[in-house]
């Protein structure tokens, strides 16, 4: 298992939900989700853990529009594929 962090800017409020790479370890994430009681980040969550294949978690940035995300990554091997 592999861990990083990247920062995130994000968009509620959005036409649609979207990744977009502006640079090593910075996106922005653009959430059709509203700003209200925590919606945003929930989505951002989802969006963030399908795009990178593992559990996201915000770190830093609850309640603002530039997060901290720590990603862990779990590396394949065929003893944990088989095992599922």
């Amino acid at each position: 298992m592999t861990n990083s962090r990247i920062t995130v800017d994000v968009k509620p409020g959005a036409k649609e939900n979207r990744i977009e790479r502006i640079g090593e370890g910075w996106y922005i994430v653009s959430v059709r989700a509203p700003r209200k009681k925590g919606k945003a980040n929930v989505e951002i969550i989802k969006l963030l853990q399908k795009h990178f294949g593992g559990r996201a978690r915000i770190v830093q940035g609850f309640r603002s529009t530039r997060k901290i995300v720590e990603i862990e990554k779990y590396a394949c091997t065929k003893d944990n594929v088989e095992n599922i």
